[in-house]
């Protein structure tokens, strides 16, 4: 894809923001100094706060943000490669926090690429992989040294269930292998038993490895919480949770429907779980527009008609079609609870983190996000609350739970330079995401043509 030709109407557009030739400072000229670019008169989303700051000046070098300010006070490098920001916008690069590369020991590279390139012509330019194989973590290494275009790659290593960690001392064995080999994270699937969690979780206390993924049913999520859970993705557990006593005494049994789990909700118990998810510290990942797909009735073949489905195989299409189920009693009732919680959480200030849990039933890579954007913006959260969801609070969770460089999610001196830059106001309409001029990653520019390039490209493969 990246030799792909050019010829999208965006790429005027693109090109006319760039000024590729030297810059020029008085009667002289120099030639463009690599991995130095200069952001002119642009209106920043810092997303330090709801603040939107006009006619500013941003500066990169070697993939860092070393200077941002007021144009008057922050002066264009020579040597710098200048993108002209009149009108447009910039804000951090967004987070996909529940991504899926392929799986398995090999599977092919260009499979693999392909889907990172959807990511970053999203605006995603870093993701949190919740399906590990070994391949993935010098790949990891490729991206950040910027070996091939991709965005930031966090690792979680093969998952915890009831078949790989049915004891103890099955799931002591996974964890220290799983830190041994370098994956940034442990990832948890439902099954694992009470007595391998407690050990698993002491384990991966002691040698420093983070894990969050699904809540085991033996585990339940006020335990999971209190011993160490540090994401919980899908909002998994929290409705079982909040439900009355007499509810979950039936859940138990097996003898309650969908609708009547979500209709017996217990508002004291909903207050206290999410107190306990602020004291403990844990991030959530909600893959709204995930869970609609599975428990509510889609309509396939209109899903199936949306434009992002021609960059996915036809085999995928297919195999999403025959996926799709009929829709569950009570699901509307169960969804509309699940949009509260959502709420509820986000209003306490807990940490809320973008996901998609893509490539699942019809979440394309990259475009699912904005789908969840909407869903989260029908939950009532407010679009700047959504947006720090994939920026800022990505960084606090990395820094926090993952031990590792956070500086990146805001626009200031010295973070990471990941950037998307965009023609109209995205805290207006989160529809603007789609707007973009160009997205940076790591430092690199990727300019709307090349993005356009790249997709057309997929499309034509996998237009049979």
């Amino acid at each position: 894809m990246k030799n792909a030709s050019m010829g999208s109407t965006a790429a005027a557009v693109a090109l006319a923001a760039v000024v590729t030739a030297a810059t020029v400072t008085g009667c002289y000229a120099q030639e463009p100094i690599p991995g130095l670019t200069a952001f002119t008169n642009v209106s920043v989303l810092p997303m330090t706060s709801d603040a939107l700051l006009s006619g500013q000046t941003a500066v990169v070098q070697d993939g860092v943000i070393t200077a941002v300010g007021p144009a008057d006070e922050v002066g264009v490098p020579r040597g710098a490669t200048v993108i002209d920001g009149e009108g447009r916008y910039l804000m951090p690069g967004l987070a996909e926090m529940h991504a899926h590369v392929p799986p398995g020991a090999n599977p092919p590279r260009e499979d693999v690429e392909d889907i990172l390139f959807l990511y970053v012509a999203n605006g995603i330019t870093t993701i949190r992989g919740m399906l590990g194989s070994a391949y993935q973590i010098p790949l990891a290494g490729e991206l950040e040294r910027g070996e091939v275009l991709g965005p930031s790659f966090y690792v979680g290593a093969p998952s915890l269930n009831g078949g790989t960690a049915p004891t103890p001392e099955a799931a002591e064995t996974l964890i220290r292998a799983h830190v041994e080999a370098g994956y940034h994270l442990q990832k948890i699937h439902p099954g694992v038993p009470l007595a391998a969690w407690d050990h698993m979780s002491a384990v991966a206390r002691e040698v420093g490895l983070t894990f969050g993924g699904h809540v085991p049913q033996d585990v339940g999520l006020v335990h999971a919480i209190e011993t160490g859970m540090s994401t919980v993705d899908h909002l998994d557990g929290y409705i079982q949770a909040i439900a009355s006593d007499d509810v979950q005494a039936q859940v138990s049994v097996g003898q309650i429907s969908l609708g009547g789990l979500a209709r017996g909700v217990d508002d004291a118990k909903l207050a206290e779980i999410i107190q306990l998810t602020i004291e403990h510290d844990v991030y959530v990942v909600p893959t709204m527009y995930l869970w609609e797909n599975l428990y509510a009735a889609p309509n396939a073949e209109q899903l199936l008609q949306q434009p992002e489905m021609k960059y996915v195989s036809p085999q995928t299409r297919e195999g999403w079609r025959r996926r799709a189920g009929s829709g569950r009693e009570g699901a509307d009732v169960y969804l509309a609870l699940r949009m509260r919680v959502l709420k509820e959480l986000s209003d306490a200030g807990a940490g809320i983190l973008m996901g998609t849990d893509s490539p699942q039933l019809f979440n394309v890579p990259g475009f699912a996000l904005h789908r969840e954007l909407q869903v989260m913006s029908d939950a009532g959260m407010s679009n700047y609350e959504i947006l720090k969801s994939g920026t800022a609070t990505v960084g606090e969770y990395v820094g926090s739970h993952l031990g590792l460089d956070g500086n990146f999610g805001t626009i200031a001196e010295g973070q990471r330079a990941d950037l998307v830059l965009l023609g109209s106001n995205p805290l207006e309409e989160l529809a603007n995401l789609f707007d973009r001029v160009g997205v940076m990653v790591r430092g690199r520019w990727v300019p709307a043509e090349e993005i356009d390039a790249g997709l057309e490209a997929l499309a034509a493969k996998h237009s049979g």
